[in-house]
């Protein structure tokens, strides 16, 4: 290798290496806190036409794809779907309509705060 492939494979690795270790950095606490809602509510759903194992899957799907939405826990038992969300994304009655429109009438319960 000539002396300049060899300056311009040094370079690029450098480089790659600097921007490697910028996105592994931890994030600075500041970012943290942007990235997280300031109070999550928790809401209960009557969820309708669970009949079989692969319905909780659909219903936690089309909530949980409602943006603001966090996790979706799924009761088939109980016919129960509990979500919880960032009231200021969005609101019971939009995951609601999600599970309704993926073919599952849902019904909220409750909303309380955390």
């Amino acid at each position: 290798m000539n002396k300049t492939t060899m300056a311009v494979v040094a370079v690029l690795g450098l480089a790659g290496a600097g921007i490697g270790a910028t996105t592994l950095l931890p994030q600075t606490s500041s970012e943290v806190v942007a990235q997280s809602p300031a109070e999550l509510q928790t809401a209960s759903f009557a969820v309708e036409n669970m009949t079989c194992a692969a319905c909780p899957i659909t219903v936690r799907q089309a909530m949980q794809g409602v943006d603001g939405v966090h996790d979706v826990t799924i009761n088939f038992e109980a016919k129960t779907a509990t979500a919880r969300f960032d009231p200021t994304r969005t609101t019971t009655n939009a995951i609601a309509a999600a599970s309704t429109d993926a073919g599952y009438p849902a019904q909220s319960n409750t909303a309380e705060r955390l």
